[in-house]
């Protein structure tokens, strides 16, 4: 989890490709974002509590932890892909999630849920994904959404419109 969250933290854009199992991620892909608690405001030095010691972590929440949004202002897009159902909800919940992050949507384009080999057998369901080319196409578009908001970002022209509010639940 080290590399890949120092991957997050060195990234300015990120894009979630993922199937749908029965309206859910997969596990591996779930298991990174439980673990991803530290980039959405825990602690990003475990020093500070000598390991898992919750004595003086909740101390060091109780002096006023400001829970800062470690990974926020990157952009992002997500590709989603199903054979039966779910996907709406399975993208969905991925935005969600890196909206509560703090990470930019690289607008509509950037947001992808497809059917693919719709009720068809799993077994030739790569032959369905590359024989769909519009599909193919969309998911290339998500990608250069993505790099259309890094660039802006880097630029300047890009802003995340509520950077500066304080949530009143942090947390």
């Amino acid at each position: 989890m080290a590399e890949i969250y120092e991957r997050w933290v060195a990234a300015h854009g990120v894009i979630i490709l993922a199937p749908t199992y029965w309206y859910q991620s997969p596990s591996p892909l779930k298991l990174m974002i439980d673990r991803m608690v530290c980039a959405d405001g825990g602690n990003p030095d475990p020093t500070t509590t000598h390991g898992k010691h919750v004595a003086e972590a909740k101390r060091i929440e109780q002096q006023g932890w400001d829970y800062p949004k470690h990974v926020a202002g990157r952009a992002y897009g997500v590709v989603v892909h199903g054979d039966v159902a779910g996907v709406e909800a399975h993208r969905r919940n991925l935005t969600d999630w890196l909206d509560w992050m703090g990470l930019i949507d690289a607008g509509a384009a950037a947001k992808l849920d497809r059917y693919i080999g719709y009720y068809e057998p799993y077994y030739n369901s790569h032959d369905a994904l590359d024989a769909d080319k519009a599909v193919q196409e969309e998911a290339s578009n998500v990608s250069r959404a993505v790099v259309e908001a890094v660039k802006a970002l880097r630029a300047g022209r890009l802003r995340q419109p509520d950077k500066h509010l304080k949530s009143p639940r942090p947390k």
